[in-house]
């Protein structure tokens, strides 16, 4: 099929742009530092199109090198059908980078979006209040091909949520089995971060190599006597300064105060004009209010959007950016 067709950098004048894990960092931290990186690749919200995604990783395939990162914005699950297909070739591909030289575990970070969050809460669905309104809310979100993916059956689910929690707790544990069947799954939905930036506090990460250790941003906190702080909001150094997100940000609330505002809290994202704490550069895979008309890559002052709505009849976006949040290169498939 080729490769992914290259786009253009967009203008830093212009504030839009028309067209267009798993073992080792298995560890509980919900944030991945990824020290001071030749290049960060990101890739947009996927919602399980595997054919898109494997152009995508043809292209970095063909470019990346030891000391680049690789993240996945999130949304990797969700409105189309092949699920369990685009995680395995997101395995496939970890297994092929991890194979190169100098690679380590922690350079490919996966990050937790609106839909791998979904996710995690239908298979908890024993423990919701009010468990019928609540699966009825995720299936128009775009749930229900997950569910499918994994054998689940929507009419058993809404009849165990009016059977009450020994019922609907029989039907989500049957959901866990059948994700734990798939080899490697369940590892990658429990190894999700929040956010990945580059650089760490003061004091943090290595300059120039990235985490010395496996586990992300617990382990590299440690090792350098800086551990990441609750009203932390980005680098006090002014080195590393990008940082990574699945849908948003509340710009009021420190980095590790944000709470669901990663997948959520995508209203004040796009009208950001100022760095947010110590990063110049903000980068999201998802846009909610992504419409056919929206641009493949939006560019703001300082932040970044790469959602061309893929799985709802767009393209998926993957670009690479310097430790800094500068861009150096673009891509759509």
């Amino acid at each position: 099929m080729g490769l992914p067709p290259r786009l253009g950098l967009p203008n830093r004048q212009t504030n839009r742009l028309a067209g267009a894990i798993v073992g080792a960092v298995e560890d509980g931290s919900r944030f991945a530092s990824l020290g001071r990186p030749r290049r960060v690749w990101a890739i947009g919200a996927i919602h399980a199109q595997p054919d898109r995604l494997d152009l995508i990783h043809r292209a970095i395939g063909q470019r990346f090198r030891p000391g680049d990162r690789l993240v996945y914005l999130g949304n990797m699950i969700g409105f189309g059908e092949q699920v369990v297909e685009t995680i395995d070739r997101l395995l496939a591909f970890r297994i092929a980078l991890l194979a190169l030289p100098g690679m380590i575990a922690s350079d490919i970070v996966y990050l937790r979006g609106q839909q791998e969050e979904m996710w995690q809460k239908l298979l908890q669905l024993h423990f919701a209040p009010d468990p019928r309104t609540v699966l009825d809310w995720m299936l128009r979100q775009g749930v229900a091909p997950t569910l499918a993916a994994y054998g689940g059956n929507l009419d058993s689910g809404m009849a165990a949520a009016r059977g009450g929690a020994v019922m609907l707790g029989r039907w989500t544990r049957e959901l866990r089995q059948a994700v734990a069947a798939q080899p490697g799954h369940e590892q990658l939905f429990n190894a999700l971060r929040r956010a990945a930036y580059t650089g760490g506090p003061a004091g943090g990460g290595p300059a120039g190599g990235g985490p010395t250790g496996t586990d992300g941003t617990a382990n590299d906190a440690a090792q350098h006597g800086t551990p990441l702080g609750e009203g932390w909001t980005g680098s006090s150094r002014g080195g590393g300064s990008l940082l990574l997100v699945n849908s948003g940000i509340d710009p009021r609330r420190p980095l590790t105060g944000q709470g669901d505002a990663y997948w959520w809290g995508s209203t004040g994202f796009a009208r950001l004009e100022q760095p947010y704490g110590g990063f110049n550069r903000l980068v999201r895979g998802y846009d909610p209010a992504w419409t056919p008309e929206s641009p493949g890559v939006d560019v703001g002052p300082v932040t970044v959007t790469l959602d061309g709505g893929c799985g709802r009849g767009g393209h998926l976006v993957c670009a690479c950016f310097d430790s800094f949040g500068e861009m150096l290169d673009l891509f759509q498939a």
